[in-house]
């Protein structure tokens, strides 16, 4: 038997790390699960906004502006939202997925909202997110889109504070008491009471 080598080992290393794939993360809200990906050097947006608008997206699944978000956290809070306006039948937008996104803007008005945080023509960096999504469409998605998969933990490093705190009115000394995931998460539960 022959000696392993430094170099043999490193290259057996790096062929394991390039053939693990990084799986959508699954989140239980009331009941239901978000399936969430993160995906970036997306080349295909417009083609997946055309296929959302006219309705042929298939499975549904809502495409977020992954640079406006700097966790997890609320887009969580945008879900919870959303699965409870469902339970009540009053959805502001045509879809659970669309809705998805209007929740997680700061604004009332649903095409800014769509508009803003959803993906436009050009976009390269996206969130897919997919309520209880079996273990197919989950691999559906990530087909639909042409891209690369990366962690969810990208998301903090990858985020464009600067546009996240215009769109989202969050000043200076609020981010001094509270981080950006809070101060968003505070205005997605607020927005409809103010």
């Amino acid at each position: 038997m022959q000696p392993k080598t430094l170099a043999s080992i490193t290259k057996a290393l790096i062929v394991a790390l390039a053939e693990q794939r990084i799986e959508m993360k699954v989140f239980e809200i009331n009941g239901n699960t978000l399936s969430l990906a993160l995906f970036t050097d997306v080349t295909n947006s417009k083609e997946l906004l055309d296929s959302m608008q006219a309705g042929k997206l298939d499975p549904e699944v809502a495409f977020l502006n992954a640079s406006l978000i700097p966790d997890v956290f609320p887009v969580l809070a945008a879900a919870h939202k959303t699965l409870i306006v469902k339970s009540r039948e009053s959805l502001t937008t045509r879809t659970l997925h669309s809705e998805l996104v209007y929740n997680y803007s700061g604004s009332k008005h649903i095409t800014e909202s769509l508009k803003r945080c959803g993906i436009s023509d050009n976009s390269s960096y996206v969130l897919a997110a997919r309520f209880n999504a079996s273990p197919d469409e989950m691999k559906a998605v990530e087909k639909l889109i042409n891209g690369k998969e990366i962690d969810l933990e990208e998301l903090e490093g990858r985020a464009d504070q600067a546009q996240i705190q215009k769109h989202y009115k969050i000043t200076g000394p609020e981010l001094g008491v509270s981080t950006l995931a809070d101060a968003i998460t505070c205005r997605i539960a607020a927005r409809d009471a103010l």
